[in-house]
């Protein structure tokens, strides 16, 4: 059985809105987008290449779907890290309205997301990969069905934005597996999911 994996960018703010490009994602007046650009170097993208090494086949939201779709079919060489694995594997979207994926490889998801994503994860060899796609991933770890989360924070404060950890989020508690600082500052960590939060107190215990 497979694992979900999902990697998000986000901000210092918990913002993780169009991180690629100034038109990516325009909702709600977001004047803000393409804030990870200047932070993508070396030790950056030797991160990605090692997270893509990994997948074995990919889960997008629509939103993140159509802008791969509309970029990377275009790269043609097999040996770029992402585009070699993005053309290649199998990649699932999860929608309601899409009928007629023009991307290669795409099968459509949907109805019962739960029921669906647990039986591609039975069925994934290696890594089922999800990219941004924040609100299915939202959906997903509220489901409990992410096995692991790579969270890039990236050095910028927006002040406006969608932000992942938004408020109603269920109460989850994770397991630090690994991490570092690219020289740009970005902290790339990575966590496994344990659960539910304990909860205690550091005040002293009555003695009498």
């Amino acid at each position: 059985m497979g694992k979900l994996v999902s990697t998000i960018f986000v901000t210092l703010d918990g913002v993780y809105q169009a991180p690629g490009g100034p038109q990516e994602d325009t909702r709600d007046g977001f004047e803000h987008g393409g804030w990870s650009f200047p932070y993508g170097d070396d030790d950056f993208g030797a991160f990605i290449t090692e997270v893509f090494d990994r997948a074995g086949a990919f889960l997008l939201g629509r939103r993140t779907y159509d802008i791969f779709a509309s970029y990377w079919p275009k790269v043609t060489d097999p040996g770029d890290p992402v585009a070699g694995r993005l053309n290649a594997l199998p990649k699932y979207v999860a929608s309601t309205t899409l009928t007629d994926p023009g991307w290669a490889g795409t099968t459509v998801v949907g109805g019962d997301l739960a029921k669906e994503v647990t039986a591609l994860k039975e069925s994934t060899d290696g890594e089922l990969q999800m990219h941004g796609s924040g609100a299915l991933a939202q959906s997903l770890l509220a489901l409990d069905l992410v096995d692991t989360l790579h969270l890039l924070s990236f050095p910028v404060v927006l002040g406006t934005g969608r932000r992942f950890f938004a408020d109603g989020a269920v109460p989850t508690a994770f397991r630090h597996t690994g991490g570092r600082v690219t020289a740009a500052g970005v902290s790339l960590q990575t966590y496994a999911l344990e659960g539910r939060p304990r909860y205690g107190s550091y005040e002293l215990p009555d003695n009498g």
